[in-house]
C-alpha cells in the first residue's frame, strides 16, 4: 500500500482516529509492549503515562510508525500503518503526523525561523512560501520577536515553542511529543503545555503526549497509564482538561 497515492479518511471530530490492538514488541529478551489496546479520537488530548522502562516511549514510536510492533497493529484512519513499508510510513510521518522532543532537537547553526521552515522546504515549498509559514507559526506561538535567534539565544521555554511551532508548520492531524517540559523548570513547563495544549485545540490537531509528570498530564483530556508493557486497568477513564 502506498500512501502517497492513497487519500486517508480522516474522521469526523470525535471519532476515532488513532487506534493500538494488541501490540507486542520486544527488544532481544525484554518484552516493551505486551498487548497493547487503547483508541483516540481525532481532537482528542491524551497523555501516556508511566515510570521509566514501562514501555511508554516505545509506544509512542509504534504509534506513529517509527517503530513496527512484532504482533498486533495500529490503525490511523482507516490506514494500517503497522502494516506499511518503512518509505510509506516516512512519507506519512512527514504529512500527517508533527514530533516534539525533550530537547527540541534544533538544529544548532540555523535561526528559529529556518528551523520552523525546515518542513516545509523539505515537501517542496518555496523559500519565500516557507519562511513566511514559519514566521506566521512562531507569532502564533509568541516568539516571533526571536525568529532571527540561534537555538544557543533562546531560552529552553522559547526553543521549545520554536519546536512545536517547526512541529505545527505542516498543520499534522496528530502531535506526538514526547516528554515535551521533561528539560524545563516548572513555570516554563506550565507556559509550554498551556500553549501547546490551547494551540492543538484551535487547530483541531490530536495530540498524544508521552510524560512521567502528573501536572504536565493535567492539561490534556485524558491519561493512559503504561506499566511493564500494559495498559493499567483502570486508568484509561476521562479526566478533566485544565482548560
Amino acid at each position: 500500500m502506498n500512501v502517497s497515492s492513497t487519500t486517508i479518511s480522516e474522521p469526523a471530530f470525535g471519532e476515532t482516529l488513532l487506534s493500538a490492538q494488541g501490540l507486542h514488541l520486544s527488544f532481544g529478551l525484554t518484552h516493551a509492549l505486551r498487548g497493547i489496546d487503547f483508541e483516540i479520537a481525532h481532537g482528542e488530548r491524551v497523555a501516556i503515562m508511566g515510570p521509566s522502562g514501562s514501555g511508554k516511549s516505545t509506544l509512542l514510536h509504534v504509534l506513529a510508525g517509527v517503530l513496527t510492533p512484532d504482533e498486533g497493529e495500529v490503525r490511523y484512519g482507516k490506514t494500517v500503518v503497522s502494516g506499511l513499508g518503512e518509505a510509506d510510513r516516512a512519507r506519512l510521518r512527514l504529512s500527517d503526523f508533527g514530533f516534539v522532543f525533550q530537547f527540541g532537537q534544533l538544529i544548532p547553526d540555523l535561526s528559529a525561523i529556518d528551523n520552523v521552515s525546515i518542513p516545509l522546504l523539505l515537501a517542496g515549498m518555496s523559500r519565500k512560501r516557507a519562511l513566511g509559514q514559519a514566521r506566521a507559526w512562531l507569532d502564533q506561538l509568541r516568539v516571533a520577536d526571536h525568529a532571527s535567534k540561534l537555538p544557543t539565544q533562546l531560552s529552553g521555554g522559547q526553543a521549545q515553542c520554536v519546536a512545536i511551532a517547526r512541529a505545527l508548520v505542516t498543520a499534522p492531524k496528530v502531535l506526538f511529543a514526547d516528554e515535551p517540559t521533561g528539560a524545563l523548570d516548572s513555570l516554563v513547563a506550565e507556559s509550554v503545555m498551556e500553549t501547546l495544549t490551547d494551540v492543538t485545540h484551535a487547530n483541531r490537531t490530536t495530540l498524544v503526549i508521552v510524560t512521567h509528570d502528573a501536572r504536565t498530564a493535567s492539561y490534556t483530556d485524558r491519561e493512559i497509564v503504561v506499566r511493564d508493557g500494559r495498559v493499567s486497568s483502570g486508568y484509561t477513564d476521562r479526566q478533566p482538561a485544565r482548560r
